[in-house]
């Protein structure tokens, strides 16, 4: 598979990750570096409501009502979706975004709080422990109760279902694509890899991961990650991108960028597209 790191390093830290991918993959030669470059942006979340109808809805998981936020194109007929699965802030006004985002380009898109189990979204302090302390396979069961949930939409176009997961729900999107064969497309943002290997030996799906450099643990284990499927025969490509951090994809957190962002966000459209 591809590894690619994006866009232009300073020349340690582009040393630095030659040296680490050579003494880790050594002769992995299917694994190349692509230099590309992103412009600079303003953040891509639409104005509020825009092009989308939303509404908050529940959805069964085996006798548990998990709450979601929908956001649904203002065009008739039956669109691509994607179930979005938020970090540990929870179901943020940042994960809202996100799926009106969704909907504007067309997609219905559906993004559960999966702190429903324990009473809803918390506040800010209270979310990280809150989303922490959920047991791991719970919340895979709950997000492929929101897959059935969204198969049975008039809106959905059932075999065009993806799920895109950021910071923690990037381990769960990757176990919902092992548990889910019919699962569209997998994108990942910052999300860890499921170890060890048998959930990656039942992906069906392409999958799509967006790293920054500096989150160490999840870019590293991309190296691992793009050999086994490979070995495997699985599509995955992922991309890092240099000097950015785990949470470069989030406008409204400390560790945003821009390009970075940007770059990632148009990979992701052109990938549930395709």
């Amino acid at each position: 598979m591809l590894l690619e790191i994006v866009s232009s390093m300073r020349v340690g830290p582009r040393h630095l990750v030659k040296s680490i991918f050579t003494a880790a993959c050594g002769s992995l030669a299917a694994l190349a570096f692509m230099m590309v470059s992103a412009p600079g942006w303003a953040s891509p979340r639409p104005a509020q409501g825009a092009n989308a109808d939303t509404s908050t809805v529940t959805y069964d998981s085996g006798g548990i009502n998990i709450s979601a936020y929908l956001a649904k194109p203002k065009s008739a007929g039956k669109h691509r979706a994607v179930i979005v699965v938020h970090d540990t802030a929870g179901l943020s006004d940042d994960i809202r975004d996100t799926a009106q985002q969704f909907a504007a380009e067309g997609f219905v898109a559906l993004a559960p709080d999966m702190l429903s189990r324990s009473g809803g979204a918390k506040s800010p302090e209270q979310s990280v422990a809150a989303v922490r302390a959920l047991d791991p396979m719970d919340t895979v069961a709950d997000l492929q109760a929101a897959f059935a949930y969204l198969q049975k939409s008039p809106d959905v176009d059932p075999d065009k279902i993806s799920v895109v997961g950021f910071g923690w729900g990037g381990w769960r999107s990757f176990m919902l694509a092992a548990t889910t064969p019919n699962l569209y497309r997998t994108v990942v943002y910052s999300g860890a890899t499921p170890v060890p290997d048998q959930p990656l030996k039942d992906i069906h799906s392409p999958v799509l991961g967006n790293y920054g450099q500096y989150d160490y643990q999840n870019a590293g284990n991309t190296i691992w990650t793009a050999k086994t499927m490979k070995e495997m025969g699985k599509k995955y490509t992922p991309y890092i991108y240099p000097n950015a951090m785990a949470g470069f994809y989030n406008p409204k957190g400390r560790q945003y960028d821009a390009e970075a962002a940007k770059t990632a966000w148009t990979r992701t459209l052109e990938f549930l597209k395709s």
